[in-house]
């Protein structure tokens, strides 16, 4: 597997999983064009902390994923495109779902259709473990039923069902990767566990803020989560118009993965549930937890950083950030 010269577009580019993912790629000797999306600050995310020598081989555009006209140059020329740029926050996507409409649909139809325009030999288009909500079966495999529990997850399903269309319609080269529950530096806080490390760590914070404790969820370190993109989208072998599981098959509860947290950092701070911090009870996704064969069978991938060492490196850079002071003023989320 070698990305050495290739030319590969990476959308979402400036956010967690897609600043690491443009840093390894570019650290591999591809030739990387990153989108960030445009704001009138001068800013791109998280690409704005790459190091010098990387952030060198990367060209950094900054636009907006929903102009189909931007999408297409952008795209012209490019022989791979890494998916990942979308709305993705679950608990805004109940206050605003058009714009996940917007930007996971209509953004993801864009890149399709210039991929086509300019005949890109792959894409691999960014799903989400959310598409399958509460498991009916454990672990998950890709033909669990897919079930639109949040606003969020129904624009992800239709975009997986747009990247699927393009096959079946064009014959498009694209494949679908579903990461499970991935963590790890540079994580927002309205996800589960980089807001109970916060909060663990950040002396302002004299308990720890959670919904609900009781669903589960597949951890995956976001070094293994790149690894999967890299895999996939250099497989000869996957199948195109698919979609494929990234995750550990390991599963831990909330509740569980606090005290987890509290033992690696040395604290034992008070739990409290926020009634703020819930989902509607339809909507809570109750278990997931993945079944990767499929992935590893078609590209050898498996997860190479367990659970406990990607906590203790998760917790090393949170340490940094509170101690830097480069840390937001609230420690809600939902802020």
């Amino acid at each position: 597997m070698s990305y050495k010269g290739i030319k590969v577009l990476v959308t979402g580019a400036d956010g967690f999983i897609g600043s690491h993912l443009a840093e390894t790629l570019a650290a591999q000797g591809a030739r990387v064009t990153a989108l960030a999306q445009y704001n009138s600050f001068g800013l791109n995310g998280w690409l704005d902390e790459t190091p010098e020598e990387l952030l060198a081989a990367i060209d950094i555009r900054r636009g907006d994923i929903r102009d189909g006209g931007f999408v297409r140059g952008l795209i012209e020329g490019q022989d791979t495109v890494f998916h990942l740029a979308a709305l993705i926050a679950i608990p805004h996507s109940y206050n605003a779902p058009q714009s996940y409409v917007d930007v996971n649909v209509t953004g993801t139809l864009n890149v399709l259709e210039a991929a086509r325009q300019f005949s890109v030999a792959k894409v691999v288009q960014t799903s989400t473990s959310e598409v399958y909500g509460t498991a009916l079966q454990k672990p998950i495999d890709e033909g669990h039923p897919l079930q639109g529990q949040s606003p969020y997850s129904a624009s992800k399903i239709a975009a997986d069902m747009m990247a699927e269309a393009y096959v079946r319609s064009f014959s498009l080269p694209v494949v679908t990767l579903r990461p499970f529950n991935t963590f790890g530096p540079r994580q927002s806080e309205r996800a589960v566990l980089s807001t109970m490390i916060r909060q663990a760590l950040d002396p302002d914070c004299t308990e720890i803020r959670l919904g609900d404790l009781s669903p589960t969820r597949d951890f995956n370190y976001v070094s293994n989560t790149v690894d999967a993109f890299l895999a996939i989208g250099a497989s000869d072998t996957v199948e195109q118009g698919q979609p494929y599981n990234a995750g550990t098959g390991v599963e831990v509860s909330i509740g569980d993965m606090v005290e987890i947290v509290q033992a690696a950092t040395g604290t034992n701070k008070p739990v409290t549930q926020e009634e703020s911090r819930l989902r509607p009870a339809g909507s809570e996704v109750r278990a997931l937890v993945a079944n990767s064969e499929k992935l590893t069978a078609a590209c050898g991938w498996s997860p190479a950083v367990d659970l406990d060492e990607g906590v203790a490196r998760t917790i090393d850079w949170w340490r940094s950030r509170i101690k830097s002071g480069h840390i937001r003023r609230s420690a809600d989320y939902l802020t």
